[in-house]
């Protein structure tokens, strides 16, 4: 490092790869001085206007607000609070279009302005060098500070960590992108400024060597910063003009002859970076105590009347910044925020001004002509000789249209610093840096999804790991309860009572025998008790049955005799049911086994009860039938059947019934006498019945005249 330090001493300077020329039009806006733009009607103020996260609101709609008063929370890490421009009435908030290539909108403050422009409480220290460095970066921070060169990468963040090994400190004014000036009219105007703050920032760092690099085609700043530049370790370097010269690796190389490795940073190197106006802000910051609420934006272009550069607030709407100075629009006038190369069109003028605006380029159509339809790649390889980043921009472009982005990764991709220099050689107009951006959002998105997806899965894998963690924890507790327990009642002199049980009902299901039904209750006791007085109630229903039959069998002896056949017959299959029944079911306990049932046993009465009376109802109604049929005459003549009453109505009414029932069948199957007419099923209808409707007679239409047939009129006979 030492022999690079006096290299540099020594006016070395060297180049980088590649590079081009294209027209500078500087001279519209860097002839005449910067003015104030003026207090706008109304701000919009984004809340984020950073690379970074955006911080919390600090106000609400209605209040009261001053110049330079926080409008938004800052925390560690990323977050740089926006400021209020100037002081008035906070009238929304809400999201609205910010600048931005998407053209998308963002949470912003609308901010009325009162007139005043009355400043809020400010803090300066002249005497910084008597600050601790965390407070000096604390104070960076609060003043809202961001990379002003177009990056708006939170400054403090940058300084911090690895800044303080910085062994060479790079203030850059290399503006190389044609049209804008405004670091041009920075040091030429702010010079002695400037320096105060590379003195804040090498009390800061603590540098060996601090350079201030400028392009040659900006002679006044040269001769401004070289007059005050009256520190020893302070150099003011001249390089030649070249695009793109003013990015980091670029101007890191051009001034140390040193290369930022792929994916590397310069900080790791010993070098630090930072852009003149950056430079300019942080002496505000710190010695004036003035936040960033404002910075001078270039407008021009042959649509300007009056082109130049301005102190704006940041917030001020663009459409009446262009009327402040005088555009005068063509048909489909386009305005472009920031130069030529890597600036975009804003979609619409009511876009506001924010930290990373520093150009609005109005430009004609002959003067900037858009650019015309895309053709095929010729393969010329113009794009690989003009890289800066010593890439290879054709199979950048192919991999990225094809949308292999492993490839275009393996290629150094993100190396790409989106100059446009490789778009603006090609000669087949092939929008080559559109293709590296969107490439690069897509990986970015994919990055962010599998980054998304790895935190879920660390988030179950720890659940299931707290998840064992309690269940083993909870065996454990188990565990050691069980064996206190044990120790207690083995000194209590007793045994574990859960134990013991457990060893009962182990012992249990061992001696009983595999099966469900086992477990079942014994209960064979009350179903022999229940089905021995089914049993005899069945008995005694068959006795009181047997108990009028003999009354009314005497007189017909004969068909007695045949009944009394049937019942054996019936009784005789009933028994070899009941014996099949029992052979099956062994050990069940019958009635029939009482002595007091002995006596009374009938076939008909082991049977089910309600088939046993049914069976014995019809045996009394074909005995009845029989004594009717063959002994009418014998009966007629008996003394004693007269007075006799039936003994199957005065057994049961239910066996009443069904004898009726049987004497009603045997009535119809008598011949009859006469037989009845059928009632109709309906009444005749007093409405006569609708007669059949007649069908037309369809009529065939007459063929068509050419089908008809001419009947030839007959001859005359005369």
């Amino acid at each position: 490092m030492q022999s690079l330090l006096e290299r540099i001493k020594a006016g070395t300077l060297w180049d980088f790869h590649g590079g081009i020329h294209p027209p500078e039009n500087k001279d519209q806006s860097s002839l005449t001085p910067v003015v104030d733009a003026g207090l706008p009607p109304q701000l919009i103020i984004p809340v984020r206007q950073h690379a970074g996260p955006a911080g919390d609101l600090l106000v609400r709609v209605g209040d009261q607000v001053k110049k330079g008063q926080p409008l938004t929370r800052h925390d560690k890490g990323r977050f740089v609070p926006v400021h209020a421009s100037t002081s008035g009435t906070i009238t929304a908030i809400g999201h609205h279009t910010v600048a931005h290539p998407s053209g998308l909108d963002d949470l912003c403050i609308t901010l009325t302005p009162d007139g005043e422009d009355a400043w809020g409480e400010r803090q300066g220290r002249s005497d910084y060098w008597n600050l601790e460095r965390g407070e000096l970066l604390e104070r960076i921070q609060q003043a809202g500070i961001a990379g002003l060169g177009g990056a708006v990468f939170p400054t403090h963040s940058k300084l911090d960590g690895r800044g303080q090994l910085t062994e060479i400190l790079i203030v850059n004014g290399l503006e190389c992108e044609p049209y804008i000036t405004t670091d041009d009219r920075l040091m030429q105007e702010y010079a002695d400024e400037i320096m105060d703050g590379i003195r804040v920032l090498k009390h800061l760092l603590k540098p060996k060597l601090t350079l201030i690099g400028v392009e040659d085609n900006k002679p006044a700043a040269i001769g401004e910063l070289t007059r005050h530049a009256t520190d020893e370790d302070v150099l003011v370097k001249t390089v030649p003009t070249k695009y793109p010269s003013g990015g980091a690796k670029q101007t890191i190389e051009l001034l140390t002859g040193r290369q930022v490795p792929k994916g590397g940073r310069a900080v790791d190197m010993g070098i630090m970076v930072l852009n003149v106006a950056t430079v300019f802000a942080i002496k505000r910051a710190i010695i004036d105590g003035e936040p960033l609420i404002s910075r001078i934006v270039t407008l021009t272009g042959d649509a300007f009347k009056k082109p130049g550069n301005a102190w704006v607030l940041l917030g001020t709407p663009v459409r009446w910044l262009l009327q402040r100075f005088e555009l005068q629009p063509e048909a489909d006038q386009r305005v472009i925020m920031g130069g030529p190369m890597m600036g975009f069109t804003l979609p619409h003028a009511m876009v506001p001004v924010v930290k990373a605006t520093n150009c609005l380029l109005s430009p004609t159509r002959a003067e900037l002509p858009p650019p015309g339809p895309e053709q095929a790649c010729i393969r010329c390889s113009a794009c690989a000789d003009a890289c800066p980043a010593n890439l290879l921009p054709q199979e950048l472009y192919w991999y990225s249209r094809a949308k292999e982005y492993d490839k275009a990764e393996g290629l150094n991709l993100f190396d790409c610093i989106e100059c446009g220099a490789c778009a603006w050689v090609c000669p087949s107009e092939i929008p080559l840096v559109q293709y590296y951006k969107i490439a690069k959002d897509d990986i970015r998105e994919a990055r962010a999804e599998a980054e998304k997806a790895e935190r879920a899965k660390q988030r179950f894998e720890a659940k299931q790991a707290r998840f064992e963690r309690e269940k083993a924890a909870r065996e454990a507790r188990h565990a050691e309860a069980a064996a206190q327990r044990r120790q207690a009642m083995t000194a209590a002199g007793g045994e574990d009572p859960v134990a013991a049980a457990l060893a009962r009902i182990k012992a249990k299901q061992d001696a009983a025998p595999v099966g469900a039904s086992e477990l079942a209750p014994d209960n064979s006791a009350m179903i022999a008790a229940r089905e021995a007085r089914k049993q005899e109630a069945i008995a005694r229903r068959a006795a009181k049955a047997a108990a009028g039959e003999p009354g009314s069998a005497q007189p017909n002896a004969p068909a007695a005799d045949g009944q009394d056949a049937k019942k054996a017959a019936i009784a005789a299959a009933l028994a070899r049911a009941k014996a099949k029944k029992v052979a099956q079911e062994p050990g069940k306990a019958t009635a029939m086994d009482s002595p007091a049932a002995t006596p009374q046993s009938d076939p008909i009465a082991d049977a089910d009860p309600k088939k046993a009376a049914i069976a014995a109802a019809i045996a009394r109604a074909k005995a009845k039938k029989a004594a009717s049929t063959q002994g009418d005459e014998a009966a007629a003549d008996s003394p004693a059947a007269a007075p006799q009453s039936d003994p199957v109505a005065d057994a049961d009414p239910k066996k009443a019934a069904i004898a009726a029932a049987i004497a009603r069948a045997k009535a119809k199957k008598a011949p009859p006498t006469q037989i009845p007419r059928r009632p109709p099923l309906l009444p005749p209808s007093p409405v006569p019945r609708p007669r059949r409707p007649l069908r037309r007679k369809v009529r065939r239409p007459l063929p068509s005249p050419q089908r008809r047939k001419t009947r030839r009129p007959l001859p005359n006979p005369r």
